[in-house]
């Protein structure tokens, strides 16, 4: 697997997002407590960014969301389920933290569940 470092945790607080560039794909990093999250950075309704416009919801839950601004379509953080008007799953990335560095590897799309 080609793990590409994306930010280092300091700079990732919990509730937290950041946008990288890894291998050409847009990728949105979500902190929700001690879980980091790696999706495609990309409203599959509208091509929206997600990270940078997008709200967190159920941060709370065991079930995070993203909800788009555009529209109110929301995905799953965990899975990558979209709720309508977007019907079309994200993208998900595997994430590890290797030292004190947050890592995400867009070779390998994790399965939508």
């Amino acid at each position: 697997m080609a793990f590409v470092t994306v930010a280092n945790v300091n700079e990732l607080p919990d509730l937290g997002r950041i946008i990288a560039k890894v291998d050409g794909v847009w990728v949105a990093v979500f902190r929700v407590g001690d879980y980091y999250y790696a999706i495609e950075d990309q409203c599959t309704h509208d091509g929206e960014s997600l990270a940078e416009t997008g709200t967190l919801l159920d941060a709370d839950t065991d079930n995070p969301r993203v909800e788009c601004d555009r529209h109110g379509a929301t995905f799953e953080l965990k899975t990558g389920k979209p709720t309508f008007p977007a019907v079309v799953p994200v993208a998900r990335y595997p994430v590890r933290i290797e030292g004190d560095e947050i890592q995400v590897n867009v070779q390998e799309p994790l399965q939508t569940q």
